[in-house]
């Protein structure tokens, strides 16, 4: 996975804008009292809050807390939240009566320049977690701008972490920034030697993550339950510890494949094994290929410590997922805390990623004595295993018109086991390709499609909508639909859909809004054919295009917005056009833009060229200056032509 920098809320014109930022206040709570017993979230966002209110926007906060089943429930309320940020911040914090209702909105629009709105539970709404559309456009309604500043739900689909960032201007915090500059960083660029530490109790649940950091990592430590199931993969026995007995072929795989890229794969030598499974039980220290019958391990023993912490004062980058023993029993916590000691007293880049490792640290006292602990369990654990965060990857790009690259399948592959099969080639191409990817699928393969690209860096585009989102429309598809579904991109106005089906540039507009108004990112394209090329009519029929596409569209909505330029008369004719013609007509529709609006917007806006874009041709043509990627036809229907393409 290629690290791409995103916006910070620094990048955002945020004075006077109503900013919506989605902060994790997740806090525990006293069962009995109802009171916050541990406020490190509030505080993890006091940087964003704080700067957003000294640049006079209006803030309006949205989070979840607890696991809320029927709608609102009082002891899920986000009014303690409220009351200790208050309390942080030495200024008032307004609560809403609900998320979305009138009380909602109407504070959000009464909102001054300084002032904090929190609103309810956004997870008293079952559509949250459903990444509604509807939801997610009833929250962007109330704002201007978006700012993610919650790492610990970044790994989640969620109308409050993705679903905003389909409608609004986007950027992330400081938290999730530090986040990304530490552990992106960390597996991106590693100072070496880089150890990862894994612990817990399954193989399964870091199946990914071990494969991720094989790619990445110099040696790799197991601790945990889950080093038991590597060692009944070696043929021995583990007594009653656990072991998941349908990974032990996947272990072994996983011991074979360290060895041949020349991976330290470290088991402990020893074990602390014990009767039962309580923190009076019986105890003793065996060898790792020693166990007695009716034993579990339950921590790793001094032997194993020693030769971790070895390995560990090595390091220049060390990575933790993981107590390495039942860290919550005393006696039992050995390991962990000789773990924790080692990272802590390293000379290295140390980063903790969340969950139980990052409480064992903080509960043993080395918080203050390690680089980086994330604030987010699940989040950090599949960053780690390589996967793409989506309230991440929404998110602008700190450098606009990173190319992209989209692949129009048109009538081809169109069934699911095509569609899978042609996208599982394409993943292990691109996955670390620095462009945005699309693959424009017929739409009986969009769900698997979807499927198979789920949490990658390849997202789906639909190869058309209808502009209303229901009614007597027989044959067509609705953006609603599209959007329910998890689609990402809609290419609007093709060319062939033009010449075929009576597109005008009045529909492809239409169609552009509707798309827009469910959070859809419209692929707008224009071209024109070879006799308007011979007559000297391109510039003018192309700026028609446009000014008609564009109609009614504000501003703030380009961002969402690609325009792709495929000259008809370069498609399927055995005729080629220059990078020079290319870039000439690409130039002139940033003109066209900058005219209609800005030229700030203009060159911020991501222009395509699709004219039989190849391999061979495609690095040429990403070069020039106002073409930002292609709309890719024939070639995208090969795995390896088109990651070439991806890769240009």
């Amino acid at each position: 996975m290629a690290m791409v920098l995103k916006k910070n809320v620094e990048d955002l014109k945020v004075a006077g804008k109503r900013v919506i930022v989605r902060v994790d206040f997740n806090v525990p709570l006293d069962k009995k009292t109802g009171a916050i017993t541990d406020d490190k979230r509030i505080k993890g966002a006091l940087p964003t809050i704080s700067y957003l209110v000294n640049n006079n926007a209006k803030v309006i906060l949205v989070s979840h807390l607890g696991r809320p089943k029927n709608g609102p429930e009082a002891a899920f309320s986000m009014k303690p939240a409220a009351e200790r940020l208050a309390e942080l911040l030495g200024k008032p914090v307004v609560l809403a009566a609900d998320v979305v209702g009138e009380d909602a909105k109407a504070k959000a629009a009464a909102l001054k320049d300084g002032e904090i709105l929190m609103l309810e539970n956004v997870r008293f709404h079952k559509e949250e977690t459903k990444n509604d559309p509807a939801f997610a456009a009833d929250l962007a309604s109330m704002a201007d701008l978006y700012v993610n500043d919650a790492f610990g739900t970044a790994h989640r689909a969620h109308a409050s972490t993705a679903g905003l960032a389909n409608y609004l201007p986007s950027a992330s915090g400081y938290l999730i920034q530090k986040e990304l500059d530490f552990m992106g960083k960390a597996l991106t660029e590693p100072a070496r030697p880089f150890v990862a530490i894994l612990g817990g109790a399954k193989v399964s649940d870091k199946i990914g993550v071990i494969e991720n950091l094989l790619e990445k990592a110099d040696a790799i430590i197991i601790g945990g339950g889950m080093s038991y199931t590597f060692f009944a993969a070696m043929g021995n026995t583990v007594g009653n510890s656990l072991c998941e007995a349908d990974k032990l072929d996947l272990a072994k795989d996983l011991i074979a494949k360290a060895e041949a890229k020349g991976v330290k794969f470290l088991l402990p030598t020893d074990n602390v094994v014990a009767d039962k499974f309580a923190a009076d039980a019986e105890a003793q220290t065996v060898q790792s290929n020693a166990m007695p019958d009716g034993w579990m391990g339950l921590d790793i023993g001094p032997d194993s410590i020693k030769l971790f912490s070895e390995t560990i004062a090595s390091a220049k980058t060390v990575i933790w997922n993981g107590p390495m023993g039942v860290f919550e029993f005393d006696r039992f916590a050995e390991g962990t805390r000789a773990i924790a000691k080692a990272v802590a007293a390293s000379d290295s880049i140390s980063i903790i990623g969340g969950g139980d490792s990052a409480a064992a640290v903080e509960k043993l006292g080395y918080a203050d004595q390690v680089t980086h602990i994330s604030t987010g369990g699940g989040a950090s654990l599949e960053y780690i295993e390589g996967k793409v965060l989506p309230g991440i990857d929404g998110l602008l790009d700190k450098v606009p018109c990173r190319t992209f690259a989209a692949g129009n399948w048109k009538m081809n592959c169109g069934t699911p086991a095509e569609a899978t099969k042609l996208i599982d080639a394409l993943k292990p191409l691109v996955k670390d390709a620095t462009s945005k990817i699309a693959v424009g699928v017929p739409f009986l393969a969009i769900p698997a499609a979807l499927e198979a690209t789920a949490y990658t860096n390849i997202k789906v585009a639909a190869q058309n909508c209808h502009f209303n989102e229901k009614g007597a429309y027989t044959g067509e598809i609705s953006p609603v639909w599209l959007a329910k579904l998890g689609v990402t991109y809609v290419i609007l106005g093709h060319s062939e859909r033009r010449e075929y089906f009576a597109e005008t540039d009045e529909t492809v507009n239409k169609k552009t809004k509707a798309a827009l108004a469910v959070g859809l990112k419209p692929i707008v394209c224009c071209g024109e054919s070879l006799a308007q090329r011979e007559a000297g009519e391109t510039f003018d029929w192309i700026k028609g295009q446009i000014v008609g596409a564009f109609a009614g569209i504000p501003a703030e909505k380009l961002c969402q917005i690609t325009i792709a330029y495929e000259p008809i008369w370069a498609i399927g004719t055995g005729k080629v056009a220059t990078d020079e013609q290319a870039e000439e007509v690409c130039a002139f529709i940033r003109g066209v833009m900058a005219d209609l609006y800005t030229k700030e917007d203009a060159d911020a806006l991501t222009i395509q060229y699709g004219g039989s874009v190849s391999p061979t041709s495609a690095a040429g043509l990403f070069a020039c200056a106002n073409i930002n990627g292609g709309l890719v036809g024939g070639a995208s229907l090969k795995a390896p032509d088109f990651a070439a393409i991806c890769n240009a």
